[in-house]
């Protein structure tokens, strides 16, 4: 048997591997494993938890303020093909009536 991490979320050191990532039987968490991950360089998780990538869709959680706009950007409104960039606002993107803009991942979540 291999030296399986413990689970990230409950710390039960009961995981196992499946596929390309492990599964936490008390739990139900599932993860992929460091050594991947590192190699992958940018992380960006998304306000559930999921893993984002350049060409994403993905979905606004919240209404949103813009600085000189009449109006916030809904909730609910499908942004496509993000870029993903360092910084605060991680999410480079063009929504329809609005223009470009940058988002925080906090605020999104995968379509």
């Amino acid at each position: 048997m291999e030296n399986i991490p413990p689970c990230p979320s409950c710390k039960s050191p009961y995981g196992y591997e499946m596929d390309t990532k492990f599964v936490c039987p008390e739990c139900g968490f599932e993860w992929i494993p460091e050594a991947e991950l590192e190699e992958e360089g940018l992380i960006v998780k998304d306000a559930n938890g999921n893993v984002l990538v350049d060409g994403d869709a993905v979905v606004i959680v919240k209404d949103l303020p813009v600085k000189g706009a009449p109006k916030p950007i809904k909730a609910g409104t499908k942004v496509k093909s993000i870029r993903l960039v360092e910084g605060d606002h991680n999410i480079d993107c063009k929504i329809d009536g609005f223009g470009s803009m940058a988002l925080k991942s906090e605020f999104v979540k995968k379509a």
